[in-house]
């Protein structure tokens, strides 16, 4: 089965790269509401989730009044 069809589409850009994405997705994190729910620390852990892909998803946030939970 190719690997588009085993990991859940998310709302996060094409920027972040393709690692960051499909690991968020498998980590269960497809939608920017679910990300306010847990600290940028926490997905750091996230193999594949590193600095870069943190950013981008702090602007993300930011654009829709959003933001990471607070450590």
């Amino acid at each position: 089965m190719p690997e588009s069809e085993t990991v859940a589409p998310t709302e996060f850009p094409r920027r972040m790269g393709k690692v960051a994405p499909r690991e968020l997705a498998l980590n269960g994190y497809t939608r920017y509401e679910q990300l306010t729910r847990v600290t940028a620390s926490e997905l750091l852990r996230i193999h594949g989730v590193g600095p870069k892909a943190i950013r981008i998803l702090e602007e993300e946030l930011a654009a829709r009044g959003l933001a990471f939970a607070e450590s």
